[in-house]
């Protein structure tokens, strides 16, 4: 191939991380107010950015797919490859993945199931361990690790044909619905949301931005240079079907929630997938104009938060739940709404910063928290001498 081997860096998906742990943080911490907050005359803002915010666990998947098709597809495929995939995967994913198992299982044991025999509580959690189910959030790297499982296959199937690329998003669309549609009518799998196919959509997505981004890229580029009259429309068209199909998505979750209407489950579905798979494109221009046009001040801190995302996405259930121990004791409304405002900002800022501080200074904390950001190295001057050695 004429294309190198390590491609450049794209430092704007950082701010695509930041923008989808936003999205996590907002749906996790308005949860119990969905349920609470019926009778509340906000009731429609918790809704709101309940289900608007649900865009983060698909654009995980989405850039997951996309980085690694992105990097991997330009490089010759063979054992070493596949191999040092893998090694990777193990060191950053899977480590993290069975530590925070563990961790939030032992947790749940002492505060639900202490008088449980240990034999049986040793079986539930290796039960829970290969199925993602040791805490809520988890699904999520289950999901991941099914998609790295299919990812060397699906790798050497594009490579082979080249030409069934363009049908990427087509094929993931096909699939994502085959299996959504034969679960309802069919063989109904319990949690379903936990299987990788109710996310195919979005990991073939990745592949297909992934492997032409080189020839794409200009297209998420939104400025007066790059606006033909093609782009112009196609960005309008986008942006439109986000907003209508997020809107849509949030108003029949109200009407369900505060048992007005119910519709058919399909419904459900078909509004999430369109409203979130057309965020996750969103999100990436929105990345690159807060990259090119946005303050230091904002696009510094998301930047941080993007490379630390995994990590906060891995511990920041915890700290929810320490802090929902502590409910209002009256009934103020704005003590109410406040407290649930806190739980958003409690769980991002101490997640942000024992991850933060991990990162900088624990010894091997990829173990903990995967793949972080090295600490910058500090500038100390040599005895004797007016140079700095870094």
């Amino acid at each position: 191939m004429s294309e190198t081997l390590k491609r450049e860096r794209i430092p704007e998906l950082n701010l695509v991380r930041a923008l989808a742990i936003i999205g996590v943080l907002s749906v996790h911490s308005t949860s119990y107010a969905t349920v609470d907050m019926t009778g509340s005359g906000y009731y429609w803002l918790y809704n709101f950015i309940n289900i608007f915010m649900k865009y983060g666990t698909p654009t995980f998947i989405f850039m997951s797919s996309f980085v690694l098709f992105y990097n991997y597809y330009s490089r010759p495929l063979d054992k070493k490859l596949v191999s040092n995939f893998y090694k990777k995967r193990f060191v950053y994913i899977l480590l993290p993945y069975f530590l925070f198992s563990l961790m939030y299982f032992v947790l749940l044991h002492f505060t639900h199931y202490q008088g449980r025999p240990f034999g049986e509580s040793a079986v539930s959690f290796i039960t829970k361990l290969f199925t993602g189910k040791a805490y809520t959030h988890l699904y999520f790297v289950f999901i991941n690790m099914q998609f790295y499982l299919l990812f060397p296959l699906v790798l050497w199937l594009l490579k082979k044909y080249p030409s069934v690329v363009k049908w990427s998003v087509p094929i993931g669309l096909l699939i994502q619905w085959a299996f959504i549609v034969s679960n309802k009518y069919g063989f109904q799998v319990p949690n379903k949301g936990s299987w990788a196919f109710s996310y195919f959509s979005y990991f073939m997505l990745g592949a297909f931005i992934g492997v032409y981004f080189p020839k794409i890229k200009q297209w998420f580029v939104i400025s007066r240079a790059n606006a033909t009259k093609g782009r112009v429309a196609s960005w309008i068209l986008l942006w439109a079907v986000w907003i209508i199909a997020g809107l849509g998505h949030v108003y029949i979750y109200y009407l369900l929630r505060l048992k007005i209407a119910t519709y058919n489950t399909l419904w459900y579905e078909f509004f999430w997938n369109v409203h979130t798979f057309a965020c996750a494109l969103v999100l990436i221009q929105i990345a690159y104009l807060l990259y090119r046009k946005g303050p230091s001040l904002i696009v510094k801190p998301l930047n941080r938060l993007g490379a630390l995302s995994f990590g906060i996405y891995l511990i920041h259930p915890f700290f929810l739940l320490v802090y929902r121990n502590y409910p209002p004791q009256t009934g103020v409304s704005w003590l109410v709404h406040l407290w649930y405002a806190g739980g958003f900002g409690v769980a991002l800022i101490a997640s942000w910063i024992v991850v933060g501080l991990t990162a900088r200074f624990v010894p091997y904390a990829w173990v903990i928290f995967g793949n972080l950001p090295k600490p910058k190295p500090r500038l100390v001057p040599q005895q004797n001498s007016g140079q700095l050695d870094v």
